[in-house]
């Protein structure tokens, strides 16, 4: 899932974008994937590829990252020394929920964001490893429920492992649906706002304590 923001993009930011593209190259495959024995640009050979161009015409790359508990998040922002600029989210279901699939995921993100922000051409031979990718997982048939019944349970889950579960089974299911996601990751997280807030002690007249009334 990717979602591109131009709201704040000024001419003298466009003009720049338009030059530091003409300058950059498509990133060498300096990286090795051993899984499937190919190779590809890693990140820093990406980044290396776009600051040149990037900084003799006034721009910077910032990237920012987040976990959910279901899905990675990369902001990737392009800012201008004379003021605007341009951001793109990705995001993808970890391959693994540990430190190093969360770490790969994030990696993967960073590398997929700088690129297509930056309009680098590359083989993708690593994001398989990294990243469960829709076009891999979505089913050929309809979804297995309506996003109705997913969305219930969601909503009645009684923790937040819980409900992250179902939310990534809920993700799984809509997997070629990028509307239905977002309305599923919007569900899980106002459900684990809600779990959370639930934990708290409550009031203490609603506990039924004694008040002090002077």
């Amino acid at each position: 899932m990717t979602k591109v923001d131009m709201s704040h993009a000024t001419p003298e930011l466009l003009a720049a974008y338009a030059l530091a593209q003409g300058e950059i190259g498509n990133a060498e495959k300096s990286s090795t994937n051993l899984h499937f024995n190919s190779r590809y640009a890693d990140l820093a050979e990406v980044l290396n590829t776009i600051r040149p161009a990037f900084s003799k015409h006034g721009l910077a790359i910032i990237q920012s990252t987040g976990f959910d508990g279901a899905m990675v998040y990369v902001t990737t922002i392009v800012t201008h020394s004379g003021g605007g600029w341009i951001a793109s989210e990705a995001a993808c279901v970890p391959a693994k929920s540990d430190a190093q699939g969360i770490g790969s995921a994030t990696t993967y993100l960073r590398r997929y964001g700088a690129s297509a922000i930056s309009g680098i051409s590359q083989e993708d031979d690593d994001g398989e490893a990294a990243a469960h990718s829709p076009a891999a997982s979505a089913k050929a048939s309809k979804p297995s429920k309506p996003i109705e019944e997913w969305m219930a349970a969601i909503g009645s889950a009684q923790t937040v492992t819980q409900a992250t579960k179902i939310g990534r089974e809920a993700w799984a299911d809509y997997g070629s649906s990028p509307t239905a996601r977002v309305d599923i990751r919007k569900a899980v997280a106002s459900r684990k706002d809600y779990l959370d807030n639930a934990g708290e002690a409550p009031p203490a007249d609603e506990a039924g304590l004694a008040t002090d009334e002077g």
